[in-house]
């Protein structure tokens, strides 16, 4: 195929898909970062050969590393934030540059600024950061009210390569500064209406890595401190220890070899809350979790569990006195995979976990929560499933499965009503029902994933993916604000001699149900009246998201990102509409 048709093929795939997928919410544009590709991801897999890691400076290793291709599901570079739409880039990975610094501008008052630097040390050390800031000043022709939003994050790493190891510590702080916007049941006084939210978390992670997996593989310890503009506090840190012994041949079976891992993991978080009934919250997570590894070939079988002990601690102002809760989980592991050929792998297994669930983490899923959530752990007390994957001639590669399991407090988010039903109130930002609490149920869990990666040209590459969940919960009879399908598409192109970049994203969501509210207010009560809609739905959507980099010189760049390019302002959550079509144009300095 020449060039002139790979540029036709390209071009047509990008325009053809403007009708069919598209995104939900906003994430950072960050070009040329060091992080896991998007497709054909490489993952390092500890095999029976004994190897040193790659860790060190190529004189420091005593053998080679190894590395296989393993199939893994393709995922997003980049990290959700709370504007709405996506920006979306390609990787470039032709004179690869560590240091760079982009700005760019475009419509809805959007600005983007990111940049990177890192630097080698003595005594191989090596230190770095970087910036991101990207604001937008909303939907003004849609509300009359405050829509603007921002998020900035600053982050600084330093990595030491010793005799033994690697050593690692990384800190960052993120600041995201916007309004609870989505009001829909009654409107404000006055277009001044206060809406601002405001969060602030502070992030350091450290870890050691072992360059061989000989007893001690690597200890990892995390920390997280989380505030927020009406006064809630989340402190959370969290130890891992990993211990195995790799390689052993049993002689007793032909070309059959074991691995051992233990896995020791401690967790604690503490919230607490100022508004409403100041819930307060804490919890310690202890897991142990051995796992066996019997390997024959790229078959293999997977023996393990996970023994939890959690330790929870709940309290508010309307409970008499502090609910405590000290339980023993047990969970089962195992996986079992049987390579017919490289193209057919069957595997089937079972699983199961104790998730903690955080404000932090309820807040990368739904920014517009209350500042006073009800947290409680989220226990998956088994899930089968079982799939086939491939890998086709390196062109193709795939991996469909289904599972089904059992789950106790499963999370999901509920609309929230008027706090204060007064109709002279001077509201509060979160007092229009334009705010979600957390809410939980048992149930089970019917799902079904596949994702495809093809890589037809050494310049093209696609990727897809569905997913299908299904909750039958025991007290709800919809789960609320989960869509039963979603699905997206992606590529990436390079031409003129990887001087021009290409990207699509588009992502496919069906309806979800969720709960509303219609607020009546007649002259002679003085108070509102709220009436709940318990089956109410919000649309599926369709967004398209483009993006272009051209590379004037080594050290200067041009790019261009059109997102939401369907200009459908859907809703990501009731009364939440996303920005229209966006255009964001602006240059890029390397060095």
């Amino acid at each position: 195929m020449n060039k002139t048709i790979q540029h036709i093929f390209f071009l047509g795939l990008l325009f053809s898909s403007t009708a069919v997928f598209s995104q939900i919410k906003e994430e950072k544009l960050i070009l040329d970062r060091k992080r896991e590709p998007e497709v054909k991801k490489i993952e390092k897999k500890k095999t029976s050969i004994e190897a040193e890691k790659n860790y060190p400076p190529q004189e420091k290793s005593a053998n080679p590393p190894t590395y296989d291709i393993t199939n893994v599901p393709a995922s997003s570079d980049f990290k959700t934030s709370l504007i709405q739409g996506e920006d979306i880039s390609p990787k470039f990975d032709a004179e690869y540059q560590n240091n760079y610094f982009q700005l760019g501008m475009g419509n809805y008052g959007k600005i983007l600024a990111d940049g990177n630097i890192s630097t080698k040390l003595e005594n191989g050390m090596e230190a770095g950061g970087d910036v991101h800031f990207l604001s937008t000043s909303g939907l003004k022709k849609v509300y009359a009210w405050d829509s603007k939003q921002s998020t900035a994050n600053i982050g600084a790493f330093l990595n030491s390569y010793g005799e033994k190891g690697k050593f690692s510590v990384n800190a960052d702080y993120g600041l995201n500064d916007y309004n609870y916007y989505g009001i829909y049941a009654l409107a404000p006084a006055s277009n001044n209406v206060d809406l601002k939210q405001k969060t602030n978390r502070f992030k350091v992670n450290g870890y050691y890595d072992f360059y061989s997996n000989e007893i001690l593989n690597d200890v990892r310890a995390k920390s997280s401190f989380l505030s927020d503009h009406f006064g809630a506090k989340e402190n959370q840190a969290e130890i891992l220890v990993n211990l195995s012994k790799h390689g052993v041949e049993l002689p007793s079976f032909d070309d059959v070899n074991f691995n051992a891992d233990l896995g020791l993991n401690l967790e604690t978080v503490k919230s607490d809350f100022e508004l409403l009934t100041k819930n307060s919250s804490q919890f310690l997570n202890a897991t142990l979790a051995p796992k066996m590894t019997f390997f024959k070939g790229k078959s293999y079988l997977i023996i393990g569990s996970d023994f939890s002990f959690l330790n929870a601690k709940n309290s508010n102002m309307t409970l008499a006195e502090e609910v405590k809760n000290n339980k023993t989980y047990w969970f089962p592991k195992a996986e079992l995979q049987f390579a017919a050929a490289d193209e057919f792998k069957f595997y089937a297994g079972i699983t199961g976990g104790l998730q903690l669930n955080t404000y932090a983490d309820l807040l990368e899923q739904n920014p517009y929560l209350i500042s006073d959530q009800e947290l409680r752990a989220t226990e998956t007390k088994y899930k089968f499933y079982f799939g086939l994957r491939g890998d086709i001639d390196q062109n193709i590669k795939y991996d469909f499965s289904a599972g089904f399991g059992k789950m106790n407090d499963i999370l999901f988010f509920k609309a929230n009503n008027l706090f204060n039903v007064a109709a002279e109130y001077n509201r509060l930002p979160y007092d229009y029902a334009n705010t979600f609490s957390s809410v939980y149920d048992n149930g089970t869990v019917s799902e079904a994933k596949a994702s495809v990666q093809y890589f037809p040209l050494a310049n093209l590459a696609l990727d897809a993916e569905l997913k299908f969940e299904k909750y039958n919960l025991e007290n709800y009879e919809n789960i609320y604000n989960k869509p039963l399908v979603k699905a997206s598409l992606g590529g990436k192109y390079s031409m003129l001699d990887k001087k021009l970049n290409l990207g699509a994203k588009a992502i496919f969501a069906t309806d979800q149900t969720t709960n509303s509210f219609e607020v009546n207010h007649e002259a002679i009560d003085p108070n509102f009246r709220a009436l709940e809609n318990k089956n109410d739905k919000i649309g599926g959507f369709a967004d398209l998201n483009l993006s272009a980099e051209y590379k004037v010189h080594k050290n200067f760049s041009i790019f261009a990102l059109g997102n939401n390019l369907l200009n459908t302002q859907y809703q990501t959550y009731k009364g939440y509409k996303v920005l229209g079509a966006q255009i964001l144009g602006g240059v890029k300095i390397s060095f």
